[in-house]
């Protein structure tokens, strides 16, 4: 194998993953544990830490695009920005991922985290689960239709808002406001608008002197928003560009050679791609290489900590939960293009609606499971949970007392 600037720019990748797997099972970083921590305990260090991840990882990129180091395209992968704004699938894959990585202990991220830590449970998850849906969603087909497109993508598209129509050339909140404006350079917007929102971010993360006094969260989000900073970087700086022309020259050009950053649910599918033909190393791409290094990075910090442990499901509940958990990360985070570091804050660096509306709906979705299963505890049966966990969060009328 030729160690050309394709695998120079994995192995950089899969460095910067490491440090992410280290980082966050040090920390304890984690998302679900994020939602938790706040509707359980009213705690929201971790929801803090998360979004400090989102304003890092936002006000590095804003500086390299302001310095001309890096420009994202429309067509990184995913499309953040482009103008084809589909709601429903932004919103529909946010809640089904945000109920799955509750179900399922942890988003992608954290699986990975898990796995490294000697989590058993993480493992069947995504091997057995997270990945094949996944697999299903990016590659899979029904008959010779996609599965996705005939199962989703039929009725979901003629939902979506061409922005363009109404002289939006993106989704960036920048380029809608120039739009809503009527000016024709949307760059300086773009900037003005991501000062704001980063600067007002700021002020919130850090009004609270719990999250001032704790390192790790601290540590913690300015590690993995610093490591989506160096994926942009990464792929779209000199040595991305680079890496582009190189990849245009090629016969045969590996998977997924785009401007990029870090994110986790279709890396999953990729792996089952790969696993598939495990020979093909063209398949091996900047995902793959990232999930596998976050599961080194947390399996070397939890050698060296001591704190390796084997865990294993507590009864057949317990699996099923995980199982489905599985499944709805799979389904749900590559119908919403990404998952709580890919869209809730690689996403969120570029500024795109569509990011934001996901990570809304990924918090809701995550925070309306952990109420219904609160509510479940008493057997007051599903639906009645349903209701229950609906009016904790203000959205429906209490239920009237038996």
């Amino acid at each position: 194998m030729e160690f050309n600037i394709h695998w120079q720019i994995l192995t950089i990748v899969f460095g910067v993953a490491v440090i992410m797997g280290a980082v966050a099972n040090k920390t304890n970083f984690c998302t679900m544990g994020a939602v938790s921590d706040l509707v359980n305990m009213g705690d929201s260090g971790r929801l803090r830490a998360w979004l400090f991840a989102m304003t890092v990882a936002l006000i590095g990129v804003l500086a390299m695009e302001a310095t001309g180091v890096v420009t994202l395209p429309g067509d990184t992968f995913p499309p953040y920005r482009t103008a084809n704004f589909s709601w429903l699938r932004y919103a529909l894959g946010g809640l089904l991922f945000g109920i799955g990585m509750t179900l399922g202990s942890g988003c992608g991220n954290k699986t990975f985290v898990r796995i490294g830590g000697g989590n058993l449970k993480s493992l069947v998850l995504l091997v057995g689960f997270a990945a094949p849906a996944a697999y299903l969603m990016l590659w899979g087909s029904i008959g010779e239709a996609g599965f996705f497109d005939t199962v989703f993508n039929s009725w979901i598209q003629p939902t979506a808002i061409g922005l363009q129509n109404y002289g939006i050339q993106s989704q960036e909140l920048g380029a809608i406001v120039a739009g809503i404006v009527g000016a024709q350079n949307a760059s300086a917007f773009h900037l003005v608008v991501g000062a704001i929102v980063a600067i007002a971010m700021l002020a919130f993360i850090f009004r609270s002197a719990e999250f001032r006094g704790s390192f790790d969260n601290i540590l913690g989000g300015a590690v993995i928003g610093l490591a989506v900073v160096a994926g942009w970087w990464i792929s779209g700086g000199s040595l991305g560009k680079e890496w582009l022309d190189w990849a245009q020259l090629e016969p045969e050009a590996p998977s997924r050679v785009a401007v990029q950053s870090y994110t986790f649910i279709s890396p999953m599918g990729d792996a089952a791609r790969y696993a598939l033909t495990p020979k093909n190393l063209q398949l091996v791409n900047f995902g793959i290489m990232a999930l596998a290094g976050v599961i080194v990075g947390s399996f070397l910090y939890s050698i060296v900590t001591r704190k390796f442990r084997i865990e294993w499901f507590v009864n057949f509940k317990d699996f099923l939960a995980h199982a489905v958990g599985g499944v709805l990360m799979g389904v749900g985070g590559v119908l919403s293009m990404g998952c709580t570091i890919g869209q809730g804050v690689t996403g969120i660096s570029t500024l795109a609606l569509g990011s934001i509306l996901t990570f809304a709906f990924i918090v809701f979705g995550s925070a309306l499971t952990m109420k219904v299963q609160y509510y479940m505890l008493d057997e007051k049966g599903f639906l009645n949970a349903l209701r229950c966990g609906l009016s904790d969060m203000k959205l429906m009328p209490k239920p009237k007392a038996a």
